[in-house]
């Protein structure tokens, strides 16, 4: 056994396993472990992170300190963290050779590593404590804001988004530094994270007083967000789908005619002529170049819709695949997913093919006037989610699959701001840490429209904000919805009045019921697949169009506060949706009162995410608080009316 301080790094050998602690930023530490010849070169996640740790060897035990937060070592390897000298976090172990006053038989390590071909299968296990709350990990389509009591799947899936990332109520925040699939659970009687296959342990904890001291050190090490352009903070409009220039410039046009700003108008999928062209079919986007022209003039953006598919029919197909630009598969035939084509997925872990696939897009798209990208399937989604069928060309997906969504979002954005574009800002279905770095707006994907639905993307939505992604947003109303059946107006509604409070404000849905049928009778092109219903905000009746007309308005009004939030998002990493504790941590309700949130720091947004509900009960932390012109004094719970146009808000004075 060796226990040593080499350059102000633990480090600490025994049998075949290398353990190294070190500073990674301000009070927080790396941990690595590894049974191979030398731990492997990727930080993963991780940035640059300077720091001054102080390492003391003892008899028995070393101990290394950085700021707020220490960790010890002892001689056999068991590791406990502390913050101000108190333990926050403690390694599980049941074995002989490990001080426990719990049964040593039962040989349970905390770092299991198991043989898994020229990998390994890791399991690392702590300590369990009862009372703690746990918040983070991405987006999960559960209902569940406090995630202790959970299994979570390390994995990225169409609406679920895997971001390691977690702040707890015991005063430090927790990053597993790794993208291999795998699992965590937050259990009652351990937490225990899990990588299928791997090479090194590698992750990296931070201690301080509240979590918005913790979210900034978290993002200062792997990244924040760009100050977001202020013309995308207004409502978007898409559905399932524009099928014509013609279509998109008369919604546009009746936006304007209305009075209605509308900043953004989206293009989606099969606008193309197959999967892996990237470009618009000339039968019925004819001048796209136009299109952007007028829409400009309207004030309005265009987005186009980009998966990362590739049909075999495809004009790129050959040459991509001789460059070894595709995702590959271990066995059977090269497909990885049958949507409308039979086709590959380009592989964005390979920087060549992200070069392809945007010099493609730039001519296609960018250099026409779209400058705004919607990176759907970007988890990326399979046929079936056999992750181990397929092979990146850093890595199987089973070692670096999580890793996918992250390097798409970087082609696009390292393309644009090449081209010298300054206003990045593009959609994704999928993220992992630091995707926010790439002017990333996340979406939680194809859900159903129902109030179940919506309360999910209530807590999806905020945890995405605690794993360090600001820019969230949801298909409003739902994506999978029939707007016959009833009750739907009343779904739409509260949706869109939580939506108004959300980062991005976003109308989309695959509204049915919809015939199957195209526009033509190709078997390809922007003519082959089916359209939904109208989902402008005028297509559900005069009433409900007056509702969400003066949202809209609304939302207008909000925009210096947007921008307010939007740069402190960009320069400490605040969300834009918080949890309650993470504005008042000292009020003990706050880490309670899990049905509402504070949007930035000055407004308390409680949506009604019950059907027939016309009534909201709601905790008002110390303080005065303001809504429809009455004035509150906070430090209780109230219950307030809800009537079906409004949604409770209230702000700090």
């Amino acid at each position: 056994m060796v226990l040593q301080a080499e350059k102000n790094v633990l480090v600490y050998r025994r049998g075949y396993e290398t353990v190294r602690v070190e500073g990674w930023g301000e009070n927080a530490l790396r941990v690595r472990s590894t049974k191979n010849a030398s731990f492997s070169k990727e930080d993963w996640a991780l940035g640059y992170g300077a720091s001054r740790a102080v390492v003391t060897v003892g008899e028995h035990s070393a101990v290394i300190e950085n700021g707020k937060i220490s960790a010890r070592v002892t001689d056999r390897g068991h590791i406990t963290f502390y913050r101000d000298g108190k333990p926050i976090l403690n390694e599980y172990y049941r074995a002989f050779d490990i001080d426990t006053p719990h049964s040593p038989s039962m040989k349970y390590m905390a770092r299991e590593f198991r043989p898994n071909g020229e990998d390994y299968s890791l399991t690392v296990r702590f300590e369990s404590d009862d009372d703690e709350r746990v918040y983070g990990m991405g987006q999960y389509q559960d209902g569940y804001l406090n995630l202790k009591g959970c299994s979570l799947e390390l994995a990225q899936r169409n609406s679920q988004i895997s971001i390691p990332f977690y702040i707890s109520s015991k005063g430090y925040g927790f990053l597993w530094n790794n993208p291999a699939v795998g699992n965590c659970t937050f259990g009652k009687n351990k937490t225990e994270w899990h990588a299928e296959r791997t090479r090194d342990m590698d992750y990296w904890i931070v201690a301080d007083d509240t979590p918005k001291k913790i979210e900034r050190i978290y993002t200062s090490v792997v990244g924040r967000s760009p100050v977001m352009p202020e013309n995308v903070l207004g409502l978007w409009q898409c559905k399932l789908r524009y099928r014509t220039q013609e279509e998109v410039i008369a919604v546009a046009r009746e936006y304007a005619r209305r009075g209605v700003k509308l900043d953004v108008i989206v293009i989606d999928f099969f606008h193309w002529t197959r999967q892996g062209d990237f470009r618009f079919d000339p039968k019925y986007w004819p001048d796209p170049k136009a299109m952007c022209a007028e829409l400009k003039k309207l004030g309005v953006r265009c987005m186009v819709s980009i998966w990362p598919t590739v049909d075999r029919k495809s004009e790129n197909y050959a040459d991509m695949q001789e460059k070894g630009l595709l995702v590959r598969t271990e066995k059977g035939s090269p497909q990885c997913f049958d949507f409308l084509g039979d086709t590959v997925i380009y592989d964005a872990t390979n920087p060549e093919a992200r070069k392809f696939v945007w010099n493609i897009c730039k001519r296609n798209y960018q250099d026409c006037g779209v400058d705004m990208y919607w990176l759907d399937e970007a988890e990326p989604e399979y046929v079936a989610y056999d992750y181990d069928h397929f092979r990146y060309h850093i890595g199987s997906v089973l070692r670096t699959g999580n890793i996918y969504p992250r390097l798409h979002a970087k082609a696009f954005y390292d393309g644009q701001t090449a081209a010298g574009q300054k206003d990045v800002c593009n959609l994704l279905r999928c993220a992992w840490v630091g995707s926010q770095k790439y002017a990333t707006v996340v979406w939680s994907g194809d859900i159903y429209g129902n109030f179940q639905s919506l309360r999910d993307q209530f807590a999806a939505g905020l945890n995405m904000g605690v794993a360090g992604i600001p820019w969230w947003t949801t298909d409003t109303g739902g994506f999978f919805v029939d707007t016959s059946l009833p009750g739907y107006k009343e779904l739409l509604l509260r949706w869109f009045e939580f939506s108004v409070y959300c980062p991005i404000l976003r109308m989309h849905g695959d509204k049915g019921p919809y015939t199957p049928k195209g526009l033509d009778d190709r078997d390809w092109g922007g003519g082959m697949c089916h359209s939904g219903l109208p989902n402008e905000i005028w297509s559900f009746g005069e009433e409900v169009y007056e509702v969400l007309k003066g949202y809209c308005e609304e939302r207008e009004k909000m925009k210096p506060y947007l921008m307010r939030l939007n740069r402190e998002a960009s320069r400490n990493g605040s969300p834009l949706m918080r949890p309650m504790f993470y504005e008042f941590p000292d009020d003990p309700e706050c880490w309670k009162a899990e049905w509402q949130y504070m949007f930035g720091d000055k407004l308390l947004v409680a949506p009604v995410l019950e059907e027939d509900a016309r009534e909201k009960t709601l905790y008002l932390p110390a303080g005065k608080w303001r809504a429809k012109g009455k004035v509150y004094e906070g430090g209780q719970w109230i219950t307030v009316e809800a009537p079906l146009e409004y949604i409770p808000v209230f702000e700090k004075m």
